[in-house]
């Protein structure tokens, strides 16, 4: 990822980078890689490219820099992502090595995940998840915090203000010596985001004085019940012994209140019912890594627990409002994990690791009410554990060849998978341009949620683990002068075949069941690039981009002979997306600008060129312009964003449009203790 180099400036105020110009290192060569990534296909998210836009969730850092899809309801809205053609479900994400995938839909919501959170975070695409987790058929996402580096005490804060009465509020508080660091970050965010948009699901006749109709038109509307209030604090205590042991704790709390909008097809008001969810979550983690020259152990322990509460209410006349759907459902999860490295040498490195998730699920609706007057039950109350041990051996024989194999075995409640095996190899082509091809293979499996094999009405007991094997095959460079330039870029063939999709259709009964039906065949390239340059000591320049295509077919039986989903392209997912950052630095001014492409989504497996059918293509842009100002008792900053700069009317989700063009300022402030 290209540096932001304002944010160096925030965090180095010290240094006077204005006047001495900013160093781009020297292209690191063959001989320095890793060998714990030999093969491997990683996008990595460093600490400053993850707080270029402060207001950011993960969702929106993941649309504007990466290759992978991400699906978006709108701001504070769900927002899933998923890894080259496959489903949300297929993609598993941890936090500090705990996986926080929702037991119940197997998902993640990035939308409730703010990035002023996260200091590191990595995609695994295909292949190279098995090196970190099973079940993801599609890839991994890892995200983790670290140490702040403080001395004494440290304070910052930022105020966001922007449209549709959006405020933000962001603190942090640190204190730090050569043992201990400890910080406590938070996160408040509320609107009301009512923000316009031009309906075009709604034509609206313009009548002559003879009521003949003489022309139509898509009305302005305001997104209704679309209002949230989100809270976020996340407590972090690390301790090294400066001996090779170091010990961390970090705990986040979430409180979270939204309203989930109106469809642009519902004609009611939004006073005529009440569409809302709620979340409290508490996820902890403790940890030990014990550290020594060759070898490494570590530990640890988690818990999360999860209440959710979803309320659908409607008028029923005279004013009244009757519960229609009253959903509470309570997830605990336990966590423990075992992992240990040995190096011999510079040749060998071995790994094993062993981890277990414990999940304890409460889910019913408390307001369903038969026709006979008894109460239905909906729901279920069950436990699964998940169990999850694998081993490496890497081998580098020649500083330009290395080789990796991997071994895993998941549980889920009483089965097993099979061995996992997944294989890995990179090789040097040429010294000159640090030219490197990968290649790697891996069998995987996912086991269905626990909404797939038990809500009711509607689970199915009997349903079949999903199971797929993947290729990877790709080639990289680096090149560059040091304080002159860097030039760095990729492009990775990957080839996917999963059998026995999950999907969940219609049954006579009148409600939803999941069944094996699909087998999806996958494929596409991803590239990516990389450009630093210094244009002079003052002067800097960033650029950076991907592009994905990503056809991601059906090619089972059909279901019925009515069935027109085979050989198709499976709903949401785009052939074709694209991204690119440019940014551009001053003194302690700098310019940003992100910009993301999405071709066509079809929302129907039949691929139907209706209307409805499909949703066509959008790009985005946004801009920022960012001053700080350096005093001797504090720094300041001050930024203007512009989100969708040139107004874009589009949708992510069928019947949910996106906000227009909007606004929000930050103002910043760092003492100087």
């Amino acid at each position: 990822m290209v540096t932001p180099y304002l944010v160096v400036a925030q965090e180095h105020n010290n240094k006077d980078w204005v006047r001495k110009g900013l160093h781009i290192p020297e292209v690191a060569v063959y001989g320095n890689r890793p060998i714990k990534e030999i093969g491997t296909q990683q996008t990595k998210f460093d600490t400053l490219a993850l707080k270029e836009n402060i207001s950011l969730s993960m969702a929106d850092v993941l649309t504007f820099n990466s290759a992978i899809f991400v699906k978006n309801y709108g701001r504070a809205t769900l927002s899933t992502v998923a890894f080259r053609g496959t489903s949300p479900s297929h993609t598993q994400v941890s936090w500090n090595g705990m996986k926080i995938n929702n037991p119940m839909l197997g998902m993640t919501d990035f939308s409730m995940i703010p990035s002023y959170f996260i200091d590191d975070a990595s995609l695994l695409h295909g292949t190279s998840s098995v090196n970190e987790t099973g079940g993801g058929l599609g890839g991994a996402v890892k995200l983790s915090t670290k140490p702040a580096q403080a001395r004494g005490f440290g304070l910052q804060y930022v105020q966001g203000i922007g449209s549709f009465k959006t405020f933000d509020e962001f603190l942090r508080l640190t204190y730090g010596n050569d043992h201990w660091q400890i910080s406590t970050r938070a996160v408040y965010s509320s609107s009301p985001n009512d923000y316009k948009y031009r309906n075009h699901d709604k034509k609206v006749n313009i009548y002559d004085d003879d009521m003949n109709i003489i022309d139509q038109y898509y009305p302005i509307e305001r997104n209704r019940s679309g209002a949230y209030k989100d809270l976020h604090i996340l407590q972090e205590v690390y301790y090294n012994t400066g001996k090779g042991d170091k010990l961390g704790l970090n705990a986040w709390y979430i409180n979270s209140n939204r309203e989930l909008a109106m469809l642009t097809v519902d004609h009611g008001n939004a006073t005529d019912f009440e569409n809302r969810q709620r979340e409290h979550t508490f996820r902890s983690v403790l940890s030990w890594d014990h550290l020594r020259s060759d070898w490494k152990l570590g530990a640890r322990g988690g818990y999360i627990n999860t209440w959710m509460a979803y309320d659908y209410k409607r008028d029923v006349g005279n004013g009244t409002m009757a519960h229609m759907t009253r959903s509470r459902s309570r997830i605990n999860t336990f966590y423990g994990q075992l992992d240990g490295e040995y190096y011999i040498g510079n040749e060998w490195l071995f790994t094993a690791n062993l981890s277990l998730h414990q999940h304890i699920v409460e889910s019913e609706d408390k307001n369903i009410v038969r026709q006979d007057g008894n109460k239905a039950i909906v729901g279920y109350r069950k436990g699964r554990p998940e169990l999850s041990g694998s081993i490496s051996a890497k081998w580098r024989p020649t500083k330009r060849l290395g080789l990796s194999l991997v071994l895993r075995e998941d549980m889920y409640g009483r089965e097993w998978t099979p061995i996992i095996p997944a294989l890995f190899i990179d090789g040097v082509l040429s010294q000159r341009g640090n030219i490197v091809a990968k290649a790697s293979v891996s069998r995987n499996f996912r086991f269905p949620t626990l909404n797939d094999l038990y809500f009711l009405p509607g689970g199915n007991p009997d349903l079949r683990k999903e199971s797929g094997w993947t290729y990877d095959a790709g080639v990289s460079f680096a090149v560059g002068k040091e304080d002159v330039y860097s030039l760095s870029g990729s492009a990775t063939w990957f080839e996917s075949f999963i059998k026995d999709w999950i999907i969940w259709l219609p049954t006579p009964k009148g409600f939803f069941s999941p069944e094996n039906i699909k087998d999806v065949h996958a494929y596409g390239i991803e590239t990516q690039a990389d450009l630093t340059v210094a244009l002079s000591k003052e002067w800097q320049l960033g650029l950076s981009g991907t592009l994905s295509w990503t056809p991601s077919i059906n090619i089972g039986e059909p279901r019925t002979p009515a069935d027109k989903s085979v050989g198709k392209q499976l709903p949401y997912i785009p052939q074709l997306s694209s991204t690119v950052t440019g940014r551009l630095s001053w003194r302690r001014w700098t310019l940003l600008y992100k910009w993301c492409y999405y071709s066509e989504r079809f929302t129907m497996s039949s691929n139907d060129n209706t209307l409805t059918g499909k949703l066509p293509p959008y790009f985005m842009s946004n801009i920022s312009l960012e001053k700080v100002l350096v005093f001797k008792w504090a720094d300041l900053s001050l930024k203007g964003t512009i989100n969708n700069l040139f107004n874009e009317e589009y949708l992510s989700v069928l019947s949910r449009p996106m906000p227009g063009i909007n606004f929000e300022i930050f103002v910043g402030i760092t003492p100087k203790w």
